[in-house]
């Protein structure tokens, strides 16, 4: 008899970072929203860890690399605000240079960039063009958009870091202010609808890496 297929149930090791209060956000909305996908979980078969990683571009030098160190997840997806946003937006790729704002304990790096001798830009191996038109097509009843400049502050810095160390297996989702117009129960139903996607996106190109092992 032949051995039933198991791929389907792969066990996925996810982690979610999202950022803490700087500026007028005394509780940033990035966290309420990962609490509240918390809540809603994303099945099973998904290992999820949560962290809140302060505003400071240090802690993010040191933070990030012991994270993907540590447990060597499959995928990791940070979620941030955009003050200027009033979709929830899916970040195509991370940039180097030109990180000229201080943070919450008023540092900025001399070099301002993540690596250096990095390459300028490094796009996420998830396709967001993709995630975007399965979740709007989902009918979830919050807009998604796609862009291609996470805003060069600890966003930017911090998505880059993950892209660097993890060759491209990160993403980063942007989202408003609460209330403009979305609320914390929104958001996180967006976050884990984006999340399935870009988890079966994932699966999907595993399983056919794995079929053509398999055929060769």
């Amino acid at each position: 008899n032949e051995q039933p297929q198991m791929d389907y149930i792969r066990l996925f090791l996810f982690m979610l970072l999202s950022f803490g209060p700087f500026g007028e956000h005394t509780i940033n909305p990035s966290w309420v929203a990962v609490q509240e996908l918390k809540k809603l979980g994303l099945g099973s078969n998904v290992d999820l860890h949560v962290y809140e990683v302060p505003v400071e571009y240090q802690t993010v030098q040191s933070l990030v690399p012991s994270l993907w160190k540590q447990y060597h997840p499959q995928l990791v997806v940070h979620v941030g605000v955009s003050g200027m946003a009033t979709t929830v937006t899916l970040e195509k790729c991370g940039r180097n240079h030109g990180y000229k704002g201080l943070d919450n304990s008023s540092f900025c790096p001399d070099s301002q960039c993540c690596i250096v001798g990095g390459p300028d830009c490094i796009k996420s191996v998830i396709d967001m063009e993709s995630v975007c038109k399965r979740v709007t097509a989902s009918g979830l009843g919050v807009t998604v958009s796609v862009s291609k400049d996470a805003g060069r502050y600890l966003c930017d810095y911090t998505y880059y870091t993950s892209l660097y160390l993890s060759h491209g297996r990160s993403a980063f989702i942007h989202v408003p202010p609460l209330g403009k117009p979305y609320s914390g129960e929104d958001l996180g139903r967006a976050l884990q609808a984006i999340i399935r996607e870009m988890l079966t996106l994932l699966d999907e190109a595993e399983g056919k890496i794995n079929s053509q092992q398999h055929i060769h």
